[in-house]
């Protein structure tokens, strides 16, 4: 009998698993593995200091932000004060597993198939990778964590199976040296219709190789053209390309994490990436920690109610700054002409400022009332068209 299984092996179920471990807690992570979830590997400051990684994990430390307009219109952000770290998902995510084992979780490779119920407990079946064999594990409670279009969720949570996505596809390339293109300690944002109408591309550098890619919720899109194009137009289309990774991407916050029973989601399953800005780790992270705390809670006392902490923890923190990158996706990402203005307000020193505070520290910075006030004007002379586009 387990206290906790979690299903998902991901940043935010290898958080959830290594806290309820700490804690003594009994539990179980339940993860396929061989999964590589494309994703640029951008990680704050914020993180690295709330989840103590190591910096051998950090394969690049990023000092300026290009934001790339559909005019090709280039505006460079500095990141004063700090840097932005880079992880490669493929040995990040193993590192949170381990470290996850090594508190006490108990790792199991398996595919997650349900979930069963009977007066013995709640049965987490999956098919057992090294045989074949289809098993279950009993628990008391279970974390669902296994991405954005989470089988637990579908199944046990209310409105699970209707979260929206963006579809993300990347390639990891060898990195090129330093040139007119490429510099290993810049991230690039491309916003462009050619090749996200909807969205952005991006080229991240991760040490030895980076990452080239787009996301988009429009069907139609061909992501395989798109990413193929990217490259060309950012002089990449001659690196050698390592791997190809495609996977969906929630694009908003379920309102109910539980089942009212005995599950709980976390992470992509409950839809907490950014919007506008697509960033999913830490916000992983930190819902893994929040479900975790839920789970410990309702362990504790049996109150049912409890895990209805998992989403309150998680929203009081971070609901403002969700609902301002939503209006903000909103409102710029639209057509190529919203886009070409919010890269010309990017060019603003108040919103370099403000933008990256926010970002480094995962919260809306307060202390600054006079520089909110100027931003709102400039935002809303763009949005209505009162400054030119291009202007700077």
């Amino acid at each position: 009998m387990y206290d906790v299984v979690v299903v998902g092996g991901g940043p935010s179920g290898a958080t959830a698993a290594e806290d309820l471990a700490r804690s003594g807690h009994k539990v179980a992570l339940l993860d396929r593995a061989g999964r590589i979830k494309p994703c640029g590997g951008a990680i704050p400051p914020r993180l690295i200091r709330d989840f103590h990684i190591p910096d051998e994990q950090i394969v690049a430390k990023i000092t300026t932000a290009r934001m790339i307009s559909p005019s090709g219109r280039k505006v460079d952000i500095p990141i004063e004060n700090g840097f932005v770290g880079m992880v490669d998902r493929e040995h990040f995510d193993e590192f949170l597993r381990c470290r996850a084992a090594e508190a006490g979780a108990d790792r199991i490779t398996g595919t997650y198939t349900r979930i069963s119920r009977d007066a013995e407990g709640t049965h987490v079946h999956y098919r057992d990778k090294a045989t074949g064999e289809d098993r279950a594990l009993t628990c008391k409670i279970v974390i669902g964590a296994d991405g954005a279009r989470s089988n637990v969720a579908r199944t046990e949570v209310k409105g699970g199976d209707k979260i929206p996505y963006v579809i993300a596809y990347h390639e990891i390339i060898e990195a090129p040296e330093k040139g007119a293109h490429y510099d290993p300690e810049r991230c690039d944002v491309i916003y462009d219709g050619r090749i996200s109408p909807d969205f952005y591309g991006w080229v991240f550098p991760h040490g030895t190789s980076a990452s080239v890619g787009m996301g988009s919720m429009v069907k139609s899109v061909d992501v395989k053209q798109a990413t193929a194009d990217l490259r060309v137009a950012s002089g990449l289309q001659d690196c050698k390309t390592i791997r190809r990774e495609g996977a969906p991407i929630p694009l908003k916050p379920l309102d109910e994490w539980d089942n009212g029973r005995d599950v709980v989601l976390a992470g992509d399953a409950a839809g907490v990436v950014a919007p506008s800005s697509g960033e999913g780790i830490y916000y992983a992270m930190a819902g893994g920690r929040c479900a975790a705390t839920a789970a410990a809670a309702k362990l504790q006392t049996g109150l049912i109610r409890d895990l209805k902490l998992a989403r309150k923890l998680f929203m009081r923190e971070h609901k403002n700054v969700f609902k301002v990158l939503g209006a903000m996706q909103d409102a710029y990402y639209k057509s190529d002409e919203r886009r070409e203005r919010f890269v010309s307000l990017c060019h603003d020193i108040d919103v370099q400022q403000l933008t990256f505070e926010a970002y480094m520290n995962k919260e809306l910075v307060k202390a600054r009332p006079m520089a909110h006030l100027k931003i709102g004007f400039k935002n809303l002379s763009h949005l209505t068209g009162l400054v030119p586009a291009t202007r700077i």
